[in-house]
């Protein structure tokens, strides 16, 4: 900032005045400032000046996984909002591992952060928790709510596979399975409540939820195990869209048709599963708005610390595109 204000002929409180956009600063001497901190490749100490002024704008963002589209849509929609209310968003992935998430949090603490958003790794423990209440961190938890005393945006994930079952029930479908998640954290299990809800309602228990990783390739494998231990199996519903386009790649190889010979929902409503091949049925949250709700949550708990905590869950809405249809045997006798 000193050589800044050499290089302008003004005073060090004037660059600092105009870095700031505080003070009555001409516009003359406001652009000298401005030319000589380009000239000089000047970037201001936004951790000084958050020491200074109390603010810091530098949000943390610990998710589960990154690598995950889902994700990393919600990823853009968070950035989207906050560059725009002027903070800085650093990511990492804990990958689910609650000791890498808590040498993450431990960084984050130590360099200083404004808030911070977080998907809490399984088997997180209640000193981490502790740990961030401590700081006096604003801390807002995404899709698994896990302490009531935080702020929490979710998803409604029972309502929503018991829609998606329920469809599949509504269009003659009796061999329905599940397929996706290994972990039973508390979005799976939801997610599976809301399916053996239906199926026993409707009299079609025993369930069959078949795991896999999230990913498409997991998928694949599993809808291929999934059909040759139940060959009768006639739909599924999905714990993702990328294991949802596994399984259809898996029933295309099997020499079948999805949405004909085996009816597939998928879960989130990922850019890939309006384009798929065919374009894929799913419950649809919009991951991009999801994203930007998380962020608004954080924000207005930064505008006032002394809200009570609350919890915003959005109901997921079924999308029907090609990978579902009758069951062939009720498309024969219609």
């Amino acid at each position: 900032m000193n050589t800044v204000a050499r290089e302008a002929g003004v005073s060090i409180p004037t660059v600092s005045q105009v870095m700031r956009g505080a003070g009555r600063i001409s516009e003359e001497t406001r652009e000298k400032v401005l030319r000589a901190a380009r000239d000089l490749h000047y970037v201001p100490n936004s951790r000084a000046a958050a020491m200074r002024s109390g603010e810091n704008r530098e949000i943390g963002f610990v998710i589960n996984q990154l690598g995950n589209p889902f994700n990393a849509e919600v990823v853009s929609g968070v950035v989207d909002l906050l560059e725009a209310e002027g903070y800085l968003v650093s990511i990492v992935d804990t990958r689910d591992d609650h000791e890498r998430q808590a040498r993450q949090l431990e960084a984050f603490i130590r360099h200083g952060r404004g808030g911070l958003l977080w998907v809490p790794a399984i088997d997180t423990s209640d000193e981490t928790f502790d740990l961030l209440a401590a700081q006096g961190i604003p801390v807002v938890t995404f899709l698994r709510n896990v302490r009531r005393d935080l702020d929490h945006v979710g998803i409604r994930n029972a309502e929503a596979t018991s829609i998606a079952t329920r469809h599949l029930v509504d269009l003659g479908h009796r061999q329905i399975a599940y397929l996706g998640g290994t972990d039973l954290t508390i979005v799976r299990k939801q997610r599976i409540s809301g399916y053996e809800e239906v199926m026993a309602e409707v009299g079609l228990a025993p369930s069959v939820v078949w795991d896999s990783e999230d990913n498409k390739i997991a998928g694949l494998d599993a809808m291929s195990a999934l059909l040759s231990a139940h060959p009768n199996t006639t739909a599924v519903v999905c714990n993702g869209d990328m294991v949802a386009l596994g399984a259809c790649l898996a029933v295309t190889r099997a020499g079948l048709v999805p949405g004909r010979d085996v009816s597939v929902i998928g879960f989130d409503n990922i850019q890939d599963a309006a384009v798929s091949t065919p374009p894929l049925s799913t419950m649809a949250v919009s991951p991009h708005k999801l994203g930007r709700k998380l962020a608004r949550a954080l924000l207005d708990r930064i505008e006032d610390p002394d809200l009570p905590a609350t919890a915003v869950e959005i109901s997921a809405e079924l999308l029907l595109r090609e990978t579902t249809g009758a069951p062939a045997h009720v498309q024969l006798n219609s």
